[in-house]
């Protein structure tokens, strides 16, 4: 069964929550001079001081609490002493955490100092992707109408989409059915159901779809090394409207308080 229980959406709302809590605690520390080891080593101590546990560490080996993409990184950044973020950069932080036996994820690229307009308006337009999937989020769409819509926005200013990651379910295990591709066809792929839950994650590169893997064997890169930005919450599918289990809302308090 791909839909969870009421009681296990609300577990599932808690690891949630805690994961948008991790990243606001993280955003706010995102300055030039700032190194993303230093990053990880705050969302590591938030997560546990608060009862869960980092949901990426020891993930397939992954060494870390966070994955930190810089720029033209895309995912699965390894935090790093010698990667020290500069005025004009972006970052996208990526954080899961394990709360009762339940995973939750989410994703959320930061601006650090003063940014270009024209990388501004790319992670403008990926947020928007985002949230124009949610709303596809609901039991009378099937996968393919959700990718649809978010490859549509997002080639709509000549942006591209990366094809070789995707979205997910989850639950008890961080990666379940069903994969959410950013791209596709209207009414193909598997239809939505009532309390899956899954997590929505476009990921939208400025320049080229292409990608490499970096010599470190985890973090994927734009392969024409232009910028590319990353957003990520998880819902539940709804009858008419998503639940909506992650938020920005504590991320974007904090931003505001800092800025």
């Amino acid at each position: 069964m791909l839909e969870k229980t009421d009681s296990e959406i609300e577990l599932l709302r808690a690891s949630a929550l805690l994961v948008s809590q991790t990243l606001a605690e993280v955003g706010s520390m995102v300055r030039p001079g700032v190194t993303t080891c230093e990053l990880d080593a705050r969302a590591e101590e938030f997560i546990r001081d608060h009862g869960a546990q980092p949901g990426f560490k020891g993930y397939h080996g992954y060494p870390n609490t966070l994955c930190t993409s810089v720029n033209s990184q895309i995912v699965h950044g390894i935090p790093s002493r010698d990667t020290v973020l500069k005025d004009g950069d972006i970052i996208s932080v990526d954080c899961g955490v394990l709360l009762n036996r339940y995973y939750g994820d989410s994703a959320y690229t930061f601006e650090v100092g003063n940014v270009s307009e024209s990388t501004r308006c790319l992670l403008r337009v990926t947020r928007e992707c985002l949230f124009k999937g949610i709303e596809m989020a609901t039991q009378k769409n099937r996968i393919g109408d959700l990718s649809w819509t978010i490859q549509q926005h997002a080639e709509s200013y000549g942006y591209s989409v990366v094809r070789e990651l995707v979205g997910h379910g989850i639950g008890i295990h961080m990666h379940e059915k069903p994969d959410v591709p950013n791209y596709g066809r209207r009414g193909s792929g598997m239809q939505l159901r009532k309390n899956m839950v899954i997590c929505i994650e476009p990921m939208i590169n400025k320049g080229r779809k292409e990608v490499i893997e970096e010599k470190d064997g985890w973090t994927i890169r734009t392969k024409d090394n232009e910028p590319s930005a990353h957003f990520e919450l998880t819902v539940a599918v709804g009858e008419q409207t998503a639940d909506v289990l992650s938020t920005f809302s504590f991320i974007e308090d904090r931003l505001k308080l800092h800025n």
